[in-house]
């Protein structure tokens, strides 16, 4: 089985390490342009970045590849990966491209599509245009001289995507008294985000919101909620809301600084549609990773909880096969179709904070309706990525933690789809005993994936 360019989030690495490296941005542009051009007349792409140092490498490289297809290119700057998919949309552009390595830190770099209806590309688009980038002969169909696209910056994005987030709530709905810790990760969102509150009426306390190309993610954002929740707890802040690098996931700290994550969230905003007849078939789409509490809270109310491989495509790939409108991942991508066609975090928490509102309760109280199962996640090395069924040491070993959790609890191996590394998952009743089978799966993977 030959290599994918591209992982379960686009094309992601290390800089100037292959495949980031500018060459293969331009010829990702080129291979790109072919791929989305559709006819006569003029087409658009939109290149939005976060605020990586390396970002200005991939954009004029892209920027490039796609001027030289006969691709007319809209650069918008530093913003949030859903405010890309919203402008693709918006502007009529073929396509859009994120430049980002999300929640990674500043060595790394990523790029990731959008088609024009602003959904992240399947397999097999993304691997058409990989066999395109990775072909040894060159043979781009270069258009005419006088048919080469233009470059354009975009100024007034920003502004766009704002409208449009405060547009996802009742105009009458204020958040006037509203005391809100915001956490940017000093990445894509820094500008955009906390504005959008306060024009809203919050009183926003920024952190993460001062990027210098190389502290995006260092120590702040949604994989450090500890720094947030501690904002909370000193300023008496009513809720915290802590981003990733490109914004497109959230986590959430309660008044009393404990941290949400994406299932307590997705239980909140599901519980608020129901009640309302407001989610078809009382349906929720999430990932094999989320937690066992999130199924048996929808199974009690009269809901189900469909599960996904991990990514937020395939979850929205099955809400829009199944029809559903709600659905996201533990790590806080949540995902509103009937606003958005990816996660995105700052609308995850103003839809949040609406329900608060609405019902004159503190995230702690709304919080409650969902207690996690004790979950513990390793990750591990490994040196190869083979079926873990076919590796009779780590089979004999998932049957035996099987067995110990009686059925009161899961077990899940999978293999990450851009680093060497193997996740264990193992969650029961019995915090103690999840701790130590998942500790086990480790040290057998350990020894026999070397």
């Amino acid at each position: 089985m030959k290599k994918r360019l591209f992982g379960t989030d686009g094309l992601r690495g290390q800089v100037n390490i292959h495949p980031m490296t500018p060459e293969v941005a331009l010829r990702l542009g080129l291979a790109a342009g072919a791929h989305f051009r559709n006819g006569k007349g003029r087409h658009r792409v939109v290149i939005g970045k976060d605020t990586r140092l390396s970002g200005y490498i991939f954009e004029y490289a892209l920027a490039s590849g796609f001027c030289a297809s006969g691709m007319d290119v809209f650069l918008v700057g530093p913003l949030p990966t859903p405010a890309i998919a919203f402008l693709t949309r918006s502007m009529r552009a073929d396509v859009g491209v994120v430049i980002s390595a999300s929640h990674n830190p500043y060595m790394d770099n990523g790029i990731k599509f959008f088609d024009r209806r602003g959904f992240k590309l399947p397999d097999e688009a993304e691997d058409r245009i990989a066999d395109r980038v990775l072909a040894e002969e060159d043979s781009w169909e270069f258009p005419a001289p006088e048919d080469v696209g233009r470059a354009f910056k975009i100024e007034d994005s920003p502004g766009r995507y704002n409208v449009y987030l405060k547009s996802t709530i009742r105009s009458e709905l204020k958040l006037d008294g509203l005391k809100v810790v915001m956490d940017c990760a000093n990445g894509a969102a820094y500008r955009v985000s906390p504005l959008v509150f306060e024009e809203l009426g919050a009183k926003v306390i920024k952190l993460g919101v001062d990027p210098d190309g190389m502290n995006i993610n260092r120590k702040v954002g949604s994989l450090y909620p500890e720094v947030t929740a501690r904002m909370v707890r000193e300023t008496g802040a009513d809720v915290g809301i802590a981003l990733d690098g490109d914004a497109d996931r959230v986590i959430m700290v309660d008044e009393k600084g404990a941290i949400l994550d994406g299932d307590q969230i997705m239980a909140i905003c599901a519980q608020d549609m129901m009640e309302k007849n407001h989610l078809p078939g009382n349906l929720l789409v999430a990932t094999v990773m989320s937690n066992m509490a999130l199924e048996v809270f929808m199974r009690e109310r009269g809901g189900r909880l469909l599960r996904t491989a991990v990514g937020d495509r395939y979850v929205f790939e099955a809400m829009e096969r199944e029809g559903a409108i709600l659905g996201g991942e533990q790590s806080g991508h949540i995902i509103f179709r009937h606003h958005a066609t990816t996660g995105d975090g700052t609308l995850a928490a103003l839809q949040l904070i609406r329900i608060m509102l609405e019902r004159g309760k503190p995230l702690s109280e709304l919080a409650h309706q969902l207690e996690p199962y004790p979950q513990v996640l390793l990750n591990v090395h490994v040196e190869r990525k083979i079926p873990f069924e076919t590796v009779p040491a780590v089979a004999d070993a998932v049957r035996e933690a099987e067995a110990a959790l009686q059925g009161k609890g899961r077990v899940l191996l999978r293999y990450s789809g851009t680093e060497s590394v193997a996740r264990v998952m193992v969650e029961g009743t019995d915090a103690s005993q999840v701790q130590s089978l998942a500790e086990s799966l480790a040290q057998t993977l350990k020894e026999h994936l070397r």
